[in-house]
């Protein structure tokens, strides 16, 4: 049956699903108020890590344990600001139950290797569509620490990973100044995960899918949806911020942190917080890694991207709206210069830029990825958090199977609105 879906946001899983609606037959109307693949979305400040091993949540067992510090730190890695921190303490509690037993974790774990194994692939084959292949590499991702004793420290996190499949190469020492020879010496020991990839520049890769979907028969309209249209468990139409109606079928709810609001319309109550996140990007760097890499002692990532050598990190849960706390990218920053001596300590201010994001999370660090309870004809795709750009091509794949009538690709009951009752 074919359909005319609307799709809800343009960021990587909207395009995605975009693409993958339109290769089943169907009739697809983005509705995005932004330039896909513009600043204003977080796709476009993603650390562009194609990471299939990132299966684990961002809560840990213990992490209780240092909430005191999250909200006395507001520079820390994880900080709560002080006046947010009433409203987001129930979905904090989520987030901290999700991880706190190694059972647990290995649940989630198990739950997200099959949306996000593959990544890399798959990306290398929608690029290659949207004529944009050199921005998707498949070589690898690798993780350092300062020594041996620094992955020990993650044992737990690595050990799950290894149960559910993920497999990686041990790097120390001189073997680690000859692949990494900017890379500051105080880190003597790495792995490298070869199943991942990364992406050169995630803006510019969301922009050409969303171009291809279009050149494919999409429409895109530059409006925001502000509600669904529902006959009894019937999808008529999606509601525009400009007073009119699309006339639909099938909707996908893609639109990242704004998606709860539509989610709920639908029949669904999703909690879901911002997980605001910082980059940096120095233009024109002289010196950097030659894989894109994440460092356990300045918890961030380190890619070099077309556009410059990026540094992405931080979690920072605070209302939507508040402003910046430009410090936590400056952090970023100075961390990137110690890591990589041979960049300039100044580095021209001219070359820097820094960005914040909101990630879109649920408390146990899942998506909300199935038909919704109300409405069958419309699909939750949102609340990816930290694996929203890897999780992409998956994500699409399934978005279509269930508007198509095909039963999808993984098991996705563990992805189900209904696990937040």
């Amino acid at each position: 049956m074919t359909r005319h879906v609307a799709v809800i946001g343009a960021g990587i899983e909207g395009a995605a699903s975009a693409i993958e609606l339109l290769r089943a037959g169907h009739r697809v109307t983005i509705l995005e108020p932004g330039t896909p693949g513009g600043e204003q979305a977080a796709s476009f400040g993603n650390a562009g890590w194609l990471s299939s091993h990132s299966v684990l949540p961002p809560s840990a067992p213990g992490l209780w344990r240092k909430v005191p510090g999250f909200l006395a730190d507001p520079l820390g890695p994880l900080a709560v600001r002080w006046g947010y921190f009433p409203r987001v303490l129930p979905w904090l509690l989520r987030y901290l139950a999700a991880g706190s037993t190694e059972e647990k974790l290995l649940r989630i774990a198990r739950s997200l290797r099959p949306l996000l194994k593959d990544s890399a692939v798959l990306h290398t084959a929608l690029a290659g569509e949207a004529g944009v292949p050199e921005l998707i590499e498949h070589r690898g991702l690798m993780n350092a620490w300062h020594s041996r004793a620094g992955f020990e420290a993650e044992a737990m996190g690595w050990r799950i990973r290894r149960q559910v499949g993920i497999a990686w190469r041990e790097i120390e020492g001189e073997a680690l100044r000859e692949i990494e020879p900017d890379l500051d010496p105080a880190y003597g020991f790495a792995v490298l995960v070869e199943e991942a990839g990364r992406c050169l520049s995630p803006g510019r890769y969301i922009a050409a899918l969303v171009a291809h979907a279009q050149a494919q028969g999409a429409a895109l309209r530059k409006v925001a949806a502000t509600g669904l249209r529902l006959e009894g468990r019937a999808l008529k139409g999606v509601a525009l911020s400009d007073g009119t109606v699309l006339d639909c079928d099938a909707a996908v709810i893609a639109c990242g942190i704004r998606s709860a609001p539509l989610a709920a319309q639908a029949g669904d109550g999703v909690p879901m917080q911002t997980e605001r996140g910082y980059h940096v990007m120095l233009r024109g760097a002289n010196a950097g890694p030659r894989h894109s890499i994440g460092l356990g002692a300045a918890k961030m990532v380190v890619n070099p991207m077309a556009d410059g050598l990026r540094a992405a990190g931080q979690v920072e849960i605070a209302a939507l709206d508040a402003p910046p706390n430009w410090k936590r990218a400056e952090i970023l920053r100075d961390h990137l210069l110690k890591s990589f001596p041979g960049l300039p300590d100044p580095f021209p201010a001219d070359r820097v830029s820094m960005w914040l994001g909101n990630r879109p999370s649920t408390p146990d660090g899942m998506p909300v990825l199935s038909p919704s309870s109300r409405c069958p004809e419309v699909i939750h795709a949102f609340g990816h958090g930290h694996v929203g750009l890897v999780a992409g091509p998956r994500t699409g794949r399934i978005v279509s199977q269930l508007l198509s009538g095909r039963p999808p690709e993984i098991d996705i009951a563990p992805f189900s609105p209904t696990r937040f009752r």
